[in-house]
C-alpha cells in the first residue's frame, strides 16, 4: 500500500506542477504562490472538518520542524519558475533527483529524528541511471 501511495504522490506532483505553472503564467510567480497556498489551506480545512480531525498538542516539537511550510512555499515558487522554461517532465525529474540525493543523506545520518538507513553502494547504480535519464531528456 505504501508503494502505491508513493507512486500516486508522484502522479499528483506532476499534475500539481502543471496546474501551478498555469496559474503562475497567468498571475505571476509570487501572486500564484499566495493563491495556490490559500486554496490548499481552504482544502485542508474542509478535510479537517469532514474527518472531524483535531489538531493535536504541538508542544515539544522543535521550532525548526515547522520550516516544512516555508520549504513548501519555496518548492512551489521554484517549480513554477522552472517548469515554464524546462517543461514539466524535466522539472519533475530534476526535483526528484534532488529529493533522492537529499533523502539518501537524511537516511544515512538519521537527520530530523528519522531512523538510520545506511547507504548501500548498490544505490549508486540507481543514481547513475537516473542522472543518465535526465541527461538524455536534456538532449531532446
Amino acid at each position: 500500500m505504501n508503494y502505491f501511495v508513493s507512486v500516486f504522490t508522484g502522479v499528483i506532483l506532476a499534475i500539481m506542477v502543471s496546474l501551478n505553472g498555469g496559474v503562475s503564467n497567468a498571475a505571476g510567480n509570487y501572486a500564484s504562490s499566495v493563491i495556490i497556498h490559500f486554496i490548499g489551506l481552504i482544502g485542508i480545512i474542509f478535510v479537517l472538518i469532514f474527518t472531524k480531525s483535531k489538531i493535536k498538542n504541538l508542544k515539544g516539537i522543535p521550532f525548526y520542524m515547522f520550516s516544512g511550510g516555508l520549504i513548501g512555499v519555496l518548492t512551489v515558487l521554484f517549480t513554477n519558475a522552472s517548469s515554464s522554461v524546462l517543461g514539466v517532465s524535466l522539472t519533475v525529474s530534476l526535483t526528484l533527483l534532488g529529493q533522492l540525493v537529499t533523502s539518501l543523506v537524511i537516511d544515512n545520518f538519521g537527520y530530523f529524528n528519522m531512523p538510520v538507513v545506511k547507504f548501500d553502494k548498490r544505490k549508486i547504480l540507481g543514481l547513475v541511471i537516473i542522472i543518465t535519464g535526465i541527461y538524455v531528456m536534456t538532449l531532446a
